[in-house]
């Protein structure tokens, strides 16, 4: 009888282990790594303002951007990618200026979500690439709700730094757009985004799922065993 009750035990623990891996938010951003279409390895393609060529996202503004290879080189520097091999370039080839990437995506009104993503820069004083990268972040489109500029300020030279990001935002409706927009001077040639992802936050004193599912297997566990031992006992 001990035996079977350390099964349980056992099989209770795996179960936990199981529900404990579990996501407890999703995310709602398609692509957030720019990881499709897939660009020449070690160049690059270059998408206008209005194309949908880039998977989930909208190109905006009134220039271009350019999705990289993490292994492009050009003159001082290398861009490698911070997720996955491909990094979108918001300052484009043909253009530098309020031009950037937008997607919408379902929400919920009354509803907080935080938003995150990494802008990467090049140090590059007195070269094409500048010394920072500033990212605009908006919701309800390039026109919308400004919710900052980020900028990443590396000082480190030849070799594109990535540096984390996040904010937050309120849904109003069912669908929400989020725009992700250059903010650096016609001077400066580089402007990485890469790794972005949005999701909902848990509210108040609410449970998120996989906490719920995890007290629900500790109690149906303990409960398994407690009547084990009510059985062995009664029968005595």
């Amino acid at each position: 009888m001990a035996r079977d009750i350390s099964r349980m035990i056992l099989a209770g623990a795996a179960l936990l282990a199981g529900f404990n891996a579990l996501p407890l938010r999703a995310d709602l951003i398609t692509n957030g790594s720019f990881e499709t279409p897939v660009v020449p390895v070690g160049g690059y393609t270059d998408f206008l303002s209005g194309s949908t060529g880039i998977t989930g996202w909208t190109v905006v503004g009134s220039g271009d951007v350019a999705i990289v290879s993490d292994t492009f080189s050009q003159e001082c520097c290398t861009f490698p990618a911070e997720d996955g091999v491909q990094w979108v370039d918001l300052t484009g080839v043909n253009a530098n200026s309020a031009e950037g990437v937008e997607q919408s995506v379902a929400t919920t009104s009354g509803t907080q979500y935080t938003v995150t993503f990494w802008v990467g820069n090049i140090y590059d004083p007195g070269g094409i690439f500048g010394t920072t990268s500033s990212v605009k972040v908006l919701v309800g489109g390039i026109g919308g709700t400004s919710l900052g500029t980020f900028m990443n300020s590396s000082t480190t030279t030849e070799t594109q730094v990535w540096e984390q990001f996040s904010t937050t935002f309120t849904a109003s409706g069912s669908s929400t757009k989020i725009d992700f927009i250059n903010a650096d001077p016609g001077t400066d040639n580089s402007n990485g985004l890469d790794n972005v992802s949005v999701v909902a936050n848990a509210a108040a004193g609410v449970p998120e799922p996989g906490t719920m599912w995890l007290a629900g297997a500790v109690l149906l566990c303990a409960g398994l065993v407690r009547r084990r031992e009510t059985l062995r006992v009664s029968r005595k």
